[in-house]
């Protein structure tokens, strides 16, 4: 288990090198961002502590992937195994978990912690052989692979939904859009091969048009539900619903640019940190977003005529 932690470790080191950090500036970096984008979520919504929860238990959901946990079984055996689940997932949720308790939040963090323990311990391996439809399949690899890993995470956001309107919180119909929002993000951070960039007939510019396309039509109808029920419920706040989704759309362009801009590597450390800057202050996308499509323009040229 030690070998494999310091495993852990090292490529981790590698990656923040590869970013051009070195692990001694990255990891003070990384909590400082932690910390920065905490502060500002607290501060800006009375429901931090239910979104703070549901962020740390998405992180180590992420960790239960069933081939990953398979290969660990085979290599560690199950002892070992359970040992180094509930070690990595107590170094998800901790920083959540302390920072909940800085807050004066005290019931999130011993549910958090008690949850991520569990599902530690807990030999779960249900699999399901229901195929789940979406209507995604004419355009496939983000949404389509995206959306069958988290679908849960949607039925929670409507539940919310219909929690706002029963409880008279617009703030938490608002909360589960951008939980949405959120999801779909996640969709667009990990690279895909480059064989399904070169296979597409069309410049780099056209390219980055028609994934930004498919990404506002897939997510309005992920969004469509939300929508509707509150511009039924709140009429007077329909302002703010539609300010919010335009908002949520043009952080969706950017985490896009942002994705082709490292392409064929991961975002980068700089490119987080900017994109993490406009989570804080969203007038930074009026300067990110070209500069990010400058970029992705220049790293697709290998592969688009």
């Amino acid at each position: 288990m030690v070998a494999y932690i310091k495993l852990q470790y090292l490529l981790t080191n590698r990656k923040l090198s590869a970013f051009g950090v070195h692990p001694a500036i990255g990891y003070p970096l990384l909590l400082l961002l932690f910390i920065g984008l905490s502060t500002y979520l607290f501060n800006k919504t009375t429901f931090a502590p239910y979104a703070y929860t549901l962020i740390a238990l998405y992180f180590t959901a992420k960790l239960s992937e069933i081939r990953r946990n398979d290969f660990l079984k085979i290599c560690f055996g199950r002892i070992q195994y359970r040992k180094i689940r509930l070690l990595e997932n107590l170094i998800v949720v901790l920083p959540f978990a302390i920072f909940l308790l800085y807050k004066e939040h005290y019931i999130p963090p011993f549910l958090l912690v008690a949850t991520t323990i569990l599902l530690a311990l807990l030999n779960v391996n249900i699999t399901y052989n229901i195929p789940l439809p979406t209507p995604f399949y004419k355009k496939p690899f983000e949404f389509t692979v995206g959306f069958r890993n988290t679908f849960f995470l949607f039925i929670i956001a409507y539940a919310l939904t219909a929690i706002a309107v029963t409880v008279n919180n617009f703030n938490l119909g608002i909360f589960s859009l951008l939980l949405i929002f959120l999801t779909v993000l996640c969709y667009y951070l990990k690279p895909e091969n480059e064989y399904f960039v070169w296979a597409y007939s069309a410049t780099p510019a056209q390219f980055l048009i028609e994934k930004i396309k498919t990404a506002f039509r897939f997510s309005f109808y992920l969004c469509l539900p939300i929508l509707l029920t509150l511009s039924l419920f709140y009429t007077e706040n329909t302002g703010v619903l539609l300010l919010f989704t335009a908002l949520g759309y043009l952080y969706l362009v950017a985490v896009i640019l942002a994705k082709y801009a490292a392409f064929p590597g991961e975002i980068d450390l700089m490119q987080a940190i900017m994109l993490s800057i406009t989570f804080i202050f969203p007038p930074m996308l009026i300067a990110v977003i070209p500069l990010f499509a400058r970029q992705s323009v220049h790293e697709l040229k290998r592969l688009l005529p």
